[in-house]
């Protein structure tokens, strides 16, 4: 166990001896470079920072995490890369998601609505189409920039339990607050939940989205895995987080994005007047049958990424070996966590492709393979395109299939290799 046993979870305290995955050495997945940096990098100059990318698993409270290596400032910085609003899957979800809550929560002009981590402000532009009073929370300087164009109001902060006061006092308590895949995203996971009872109105609503668990090992989905994502979710450990700091979940949702994510409705547990769905009771029961209250559930997953593994080299090497061009689409953090797991360099694919016009131009961190924009792969033409953004994949290939001098096969490596 050694190392293992110096890791604290950080929900419950309890001391980490039980490993989910050991990805090895891995750069932040968002940690995209520029020609200089990576001149500078090649030259010997500066250096790549790598960190080591091992989940752990709490046996008390069974919170799945990372180990902490790399801090929220460093993967969170002013140029982060990722924007919602390039995907016209995640737009749309919000937009159907903002017309549910404002339904279901007789949502209106005399109400709030606050998002945690606004990114590019695709969902809050839909608020503001309904005429919904609204400001944003987020930290990277790249997407509130983007989302202020919009005339969204931005708080330009990490949001915890220590400005959670003062952002209510100035800004205004929220009917309805939003945290859509960042729960995942917080070292300090109950310090960020705690925030939530503060900033709602006594029977105002708190939504989290995140990718669920169960999906990630059954669906064996490890690229998802990477140092953004503090920590990986079950609905059990979600209660127990959220119970801890002032919050009780009365509803859920199942959802299809990434892979299979929950939503869960949360309301203050001190003055919250919704009754508790029966669907919150069967998912508990559904997870402890599944096997996720032990750490056996949890033993065998490396061996399944390691499969995984074995097989893309072989069909990378094979495709190699007769002659035959590989490129891939979406520079997306899982398929820089896969690259970078394998040790794939451009020799083995030669580009990614991706339509958001600030990583054109750039290299993925680690294997450090240009990320060039759509027509330059057209040029290339490759035989296979690996999408490394399967979650999107029919939009990826519908977008793709329109180029008519584009005549690849597309694959997706999870969860297992798949070619059409």
């Amino acid at each position: 166990i050694g190392e293992w046993a110096l890791m604290i979870c950080r929900h419950c305290k309890s001391k980490l001896t039980h490993k989910l995955v050991d990805l090895g050495k891995q750069p932040p997945s968002n940690a995209y470079l520029t020609r200089d940096k990576l001149n500078c990098i090649e030259n010997d100059k500066c250096v790549e920072k790598q960190y080591p990318l091992k989940v752990l698993v709490c046996d008390n409270c069974f919170l799945v995490q990372t180990e902490d290596f790399v801090g929220a400032n460093e993967m969170f910085s002013k140029d982060y890369a990722y924007f919602s609003s390039y995907s016209s899957t995640w737009v749309n979800h919000t937009r159907s998601y903002i017309d549910l809550v404002v339904n279901r929560f007789s949502l209106n002009s005399s109400s709030c609505i606050v998002e945690i981590a606004a990114n590019d402000g695709h969902l809050l532009q839909h608020v503001q189409n309904k005429k919904i009073p609204c400001y944003g929370v987020e930290p990277t300087e790249s997407t509130a920039l983007v989302a202020r164009s919009k005339g969204i109001e931005i708080v330009g902060e990490f949001f915890g339990i220590d400005n959670a006061n003062f952002i209510a006092n100035k800004h205004g308590k929220a009917d309805l607050m939003v945290a859509n895949n960042v729960l995942a995203h917080v070292p300090r996971i109950n310090d960020f939940v705690s925030g939530f009872s503060v900033v709602l109105k006594r029977d105002g609503v708190a939504t989290f989205e995140f990718p669920y668990l169960l999906n990630l090992i059954k669906g064996r989905q490890f690229d998802t895995i990477y140092h953004e994502h503090y920590s990986y979710l079950s609905f059990t450990s979600v209660v127990n987080i959220l119970s801890m700091n002032g919050l009780m979940i009365f509803d859920i949702d199942e959802l299809s994005t990434h892979g299979g994510s929950l939503r869960i409705y949360a309301q203050r547990t001190d003055t919250g007047i919704r009754s508790v769905s029966k669907a919150v009771q069967s998912m508990l029961i559904k997870e402890r049958l599944a096997g996720m209250n032990s750490i056996l559930f949890y033993s065998k997953f490396q061996k399944v990424v390691d499969k995984i593994k074995l097989e893309f080299l072989e069909f990378l090497i094979n495709a190699k070996r007769n002659k035959l061009r590989v490129a891939a689409y979406s520079a997306a953090a899982k398929g820089n966590t896969l690259i970078n797991f394998l040790g794939i360099k451009s020799d083995l694919i030669h580009c990614i492709a991706d339509k958001n016009i600030d990583k054109q131009g750039k290299f993925l961190p680690g294997s450090h393979i240009p990320i060039v924009s759509e027509k330059e792969l057209e040029k290339y033409n490759p035989h296979y395109v690996i999408i490394m953004a399967w979650n999107i994949k029919d939009e990826i290939i519908k977008q793709l299939k329109l180029n008519q001098n584009l005549h690849s096969k597309f694959v997706t490596v999870i969860p297992e290799i798949i070619v059409q």
